[in-house]
């Protein structure tokens, strides 16, 4: 293309405005925002399938990015191609990965090896709490997320004594803090690649907000597994794994690596319990056995009795429900035994996995030679049609036209290599794998679809110019709009079940504002990932996926009136924190 040429060829090519409809920027942004409705009522009125919830948000932005915004159908078309390859590589490529190296572990029996040595390490079922349910919680989130760490966790804490209900509101509790940086850092990395901020940037900012959360967590999980007195016995080593786990958290996310973050942080905190429960012990676990059995009775009453009959579901639901209760002894002894019959090489091979995945990623990394490699094979594609023919709203070419792919260095293939040495050391082989990985896509299907369709939204939306009007609209709050940032991530999440998606619908528009306001973006765009961490609690997959887990599907209603209290209040602690952080507390900021 000759320079005469180059200025022809901006001029044709389609430029968003902030005010499209009736030159109204208000009118504008209501209209804009009609996808992002489209998801809150699909999703949290008329309880949708999250990807027919998502196809249909497509669909309206569509509709209004052609009508409202005037962007040709073909271009809003294309945009939604982008971005759904983009939910599907790298972004769901990680999770499924992630799940895959954990099934690998289960099908090779190994992981039972890992439950009994969370039972080795303290019999204190509030202990056990922190343990399985922040600690080792906290790593399964940071290799899979989506839900894996509640279904999970929530039978572990079944096994060891917990009553279905409390054990479902302590793991959702639980799975706050690492959400950020959960699946190898998904919701950051989505975040920066559709803002084009480097998500180590945004990152170091996430971690120097959610340690601040995080420090409380352990102390909250006794209060809610035990009460006061749980408190009153605990609280020392609630304290030191929380510290260490922030510290670690911050120390990581600001001068490590985001992928690690949570790895990092959840070891060194089951490290620190470790060592600290060599030198004290908690007192009252009878005690607090004996109020949890009582519990245990009582749920078993909620879904039914023990001949199956349920007046709060299902049939199927109140069976399964007794059958893990009932058999809470004998799990409670089989697991007993493992432990004692654990050998130091059995509990090495439990851990295997975990410490092969923060080995292969530090290297990958961190080692700056290792690093400049991977990074030089991403394979950067100007999107067919695309490219060249969608501007910003500054008239400059719009950088998410071209599609990077990570085929080499992104987290996903670091974790299917990963996959694969696990396979071969456990013996399950590289048939066994491809066995696992089959399975694990056709259990995803529409968790792809979901993602697929959520990231197509937010490419239309940011193309077309949908997310910066509504930005800009917003701007006009000002500075005070730190204070509210928080909320967009926490509703997001709260809704789609996902902080990557939170962040997908929200990034842009949080960077949008914050430069209209004279807000730090980053600052911005981090808030929407840390109010995320704390919606993921009351959405509605994960109450199904822990009421499911525990036997209690159909009554996720007493699960959010346990755990809605705890939402709101560690909300209301992140909006004065990032506020502050705009003001005040400036100097927290990396």
């Amino acid at each position: 293309m000759t320079a005469s040429a180059a200025p022809a060829a901006l001029v044709s090519a389609f430029r968003p405005e902030l005010d499209p409809v009736a030159s109204s920027l208000g009118l504008s942004a209501l209209v804009a925002a009609l996808p992002l409705v489209t998801v809150f009522v699909t999703l949290g009125l008329l309880r949708w399938k999250a990807h027919w919830a998502g196809l249909s948000a497509v669909v309206v932005a569509l509709v209004v990015a052609t009508v409202g915004f005037n962007m040709p159908i073909g271009l809003a078309g294309l945009a939604a191609t982008e971005g759904a390859a983009f939910g599907l590589f790298p972004i769901m490529w990680i999770v499924f990965t992630a799940i895959v190296l954990y099934q690998v572990t289960v099908a090779s029996g190994h992981f039972e090896d890992l439950r009994a040595t969370f039972h080795l390490i303290s019999d204190d079922p509030r202990v056990q709490a922190i343990i399985i349910a922040f600690c080792f919680g906290g790593l399964l989130e940071a290799l899979a997320g989506f839900g894996a760490p509640v279904a999970i966790t929530g039978v572990m804490l079944m096994a060891v004594g917990f009553s279905p209900l409390r054990a479902a509101a302590v793991v959702l509790l639980a799975n706050t803090a690492p959400v950020a940086f959960g699946a190898i850092g998904t919701p950051i990395i989505t975040a920066g690649a559709l803002t084009k901020i480097p998500y180590g940037e945004i990152g170091a900012y996430v971690g120097h907000q959610t340690p601040v959360v995080a420090v409380f967590v352990p102390l909250l999980l006794v209060l809610m597994a035990d009460g006061r007195r749980g408190v009153r016995q605990t609280w020392p080593i609630a304290v030191v794994v929380g510290v260490v786990f922030a510290v670690l958290q911050w120390l990581s996310a600001t001068f490590v690596s985001v992928e690690l973050t949570d790895i990092i942080a959840s070891l060194g905190g089951l490290a620190a319990a470790v060592l600290f429960l060599r030198v004290w012990q908690p007192k009252g676990r009878e005690g607090a056995l004996d109020t949890l059995s009582v519990e245990r009775e009582r749920d078993l009453a909620l879904v039914g009795g023990p001949d199956g009959a349920s007046a709060a579901g299902s049939s199927a639901t109140a069976a399964r429900a007794a059958r893990m209760v009932g058999d809470h002894a004998t799990s409670v002894a089989e697991l007993d035994a493992r432990a004692r019959s654990l050998t130091p090489r059995r509990i090495a091979m439990a851990l295997f996995p975990y410490v092969l995945v923060i080995v292969v990623f530090s290297v990958a990394k961190l080692v700056p030679v290792v690093k400049d490699l991977l990074a030089a094979t991403d394979v950067k594609i100007p999107w067919p049609g695309l490219a060249g023919e969608v501007l910003t709203a500054s008239g400059t070419p719009n950088k998410s036209a071209t599609y990077t792919l990570p085929w080499l260095s992104g987290p996903g293939t670091v974790l299917v290599v990963c996959a694969l040495v696990v396979a071969l050391v456990y013996g399950i082989g590289v048939r066994g794998l491809g066995r696992e990985m089959a399975a694990t896509a056709y259990k995803m299907r529409f968790a792809f679809l979901t993602v697929a369709s959520v990231l197509a939204l937010a490419y239309v939306m940011n193309l077309s110019g949908q997310t910066i009007t509504i930005g800009t609209w917003i701007a006009g709050a000002g500075a005070a709009f730190a204070f509210f940032s928080p909320l967009l991530g926490w509703l997001g999440t709260a809704v789609t079940g996902s902080d990557t998606s939170a962040n997908a619908l929200f990034a842009t528009l949080q960077q949008t504002a914050a430069t209209n306001a004279g807000i730090d973006p980053t600052l911005l765009v981090a808030a929407n990932t840390s109010g995320g961490v704390v919606g993921k609690m009351i959405s509605p997959q994960n109450l199904t996926i822990a009421a499911t887990a525990v036997g209690l599907l159909g009554r996720e209603s007493d699960i959010l009136r346990r755990v809605l209290p705890w939402s709101i209040g560690l909300i209301a602690a992140v909006c004065v924190l990032v506020g502050l952080q705009s003001t005040v507390l400036g100097w927290m900021l990396p």
